[in-house]
């Protein structure tokens, strides 16, 4: 179960680089007004590894769609 899943994001459709998927998930964090330490915390632990690394962050984080 992701650590916020009341909070969708829509992967399908956009552009598969990884700044496109971390620009859609701190737009959700935003969205959902999680405070920015929090949106900081996610982006050290999204960047910190490779793509593959990203993208399971994204899903241990979000409800990923």
């Amino acid at each position: 179960m992701p650590k916020y899943p009341d909070i969708p994001v829509e992967l399908i459709g956009i552009d598969s680089n990884a700044f496109s998927i971390l620009g859609a998930c701190t737009r959700a964090m935003r969205k959902a007004h999680l405070p920015q330490s929090e949106i900081d915390t996610f982006t050290q632990e999204a960047t910190s590894g490779s793509y593959d690394d990203l993208l399971a962050t994204c899903m241990n984080w979000f409800n990923v769609e």
